[in-house]
């Protein structure tokens, strides 16, 4: 594969799958710029490593695993140094301007954020990228039924916190 063909291979893979990785990434961490930033920092080492990850069975896993992937060593370093926010508190948050804001509702992406770490890196994978659960398993190098347990209490919890949310607002 020529420089030239290698880089119009990229391009069109970035632009056919950068806003899917984000959302994906977004639900995991949480804050639209951070994700941003992850997704960024994973494209570009997607390029400097093109010829193997265009070969990968699943470029956009790479991606979003890369990226979750630097979240966590991110985190690692960080995390003496910033407080974790309080999910409750994150629906009171201000709105930020970006095209992604509005793709995902408030109330759950404050639900998503009450999740755990895994479980919310599971649904990004299943239900925004729509992998596969052995290719979630894989991408997170767990147990295919692992995915699925992870999946089935993201859910369930999720549909309590908004049935809850969606009954105290019909009271109020």
């Amino acid at each position: 594969m020529g420089v030239g063909t290698q880089q119009l291979d990229f391009a069109e893979f970035y632009r056919g799958t950068a806003d899917e990785c984000l959302r994906a990434v977004l639900v995991s961490v949480g804050d639209q710029d951070t994700a941003q930033e992850l997704v960024d920092e994973a494209y570009a080492r997607a390029w400097a490593s093109w010829r193997t990850v265009s070969r990968h069975p699943a470029p956009k896993a790479w991606v979003v695993r890369t990226a979750l992937n630097a979240s966590i060593s991110r985190w690692r370093r960080r995390r003496r140094e910033v407080p974790v926010p309080d999910p409750a508190k994150v629906a009171d948050l201000p709105a930020t301007s970006g095209p992604l804001v509005s793709l995902v509702d408030p109330r759950i992406k404050a639900a998503l954020l009450r999740l755990p770490a895994r479980q919310r890196q599971v649904v990004a994978l299943r239900l925004i990228l729509d992998l596969d659960t052995a290719r979630t398993a894989e991408v997170l190098g767990i147990a295919p039924g692992t995915v699925m347990a992870h999946l089935g209490r993201a859910l369930a919890a999720l549909r309590h916190d908004l049935q809850s949310e969606l009954t105290q607002e019909n009271r109020s």
